[in-house]
């Protein structure tokens, strides 16, 4: 499969777990969290699923589209490995949707980044609430989930808040 392809592969499946997600978290209250903006075309498809959500968003220095930023006060910038905690302190264990994209290219770096990332998360996640990943999270208080019907296993990885 080419990268193009691996790419095309990726997104849509983030698209269909999102909007496969979306009746649950409905349900739940709490803010949405995107961790990782990059050019903002996921933020900005949280907004169209959750107009009336507060989606906060993690950044470590925005280059989005200018229609894709969050406005300040949504948005938590600086290295993950800060901002998570720092918005632990001033949210809580509150998200019903938390979405992570991050990683890169290598797969040692992405296998240590999942080693603190994942409880970096816990703590910003509420009861019963989602969190879609595109690398494989280990936390104890959360039960992986299938995919949708159309993702192919292991292309992202959904998990729920025991």
């Amino acid at each position: 499969m080419s990268r193009l392809d691996s790419f095309i592969a990726r997104m849509q499946a983030q698209r269909d777990c999102l909007n496969f997600l979306k009746p649950a978290v409905d349900r739940l209250s709490g803010p949405i969290l995107e961790v990782g903006l990059g050019n903002g075309r996921t933020y900005d498809h949280l907004r169209d699923l959750f107009p009336r959500r507060d989606i906060y968003v993690f950044e470590r220095q925005v280059a989005a589209h200018p229609e894709c930023i969050p406005p300040d006060d949504r948005l938590f910038l600086g290295d993950a490995h800060e901002a998570l905690p720092r918005a632990a302190r001033a949210l809580g264990a509150t998200a019903a949707l938390i979405h992570t994209d991050l990683g890169t290219g290598d797969h040692d770096a992405n296998m240590a980044m999942a080693a603190w990332l994942g409880p970096a998360l816990d703590a910003l996640a509420g009861p019963g609430g989602y969190i879609l990943a595109n690398q494989s999270l280990e936390v104890a208080r959360w039960r992986r989930l299938p995919e949708p019907p159309q993702v192919p296993k292991d292309r992202y990885f959904l998990y729920r808040v025991s």
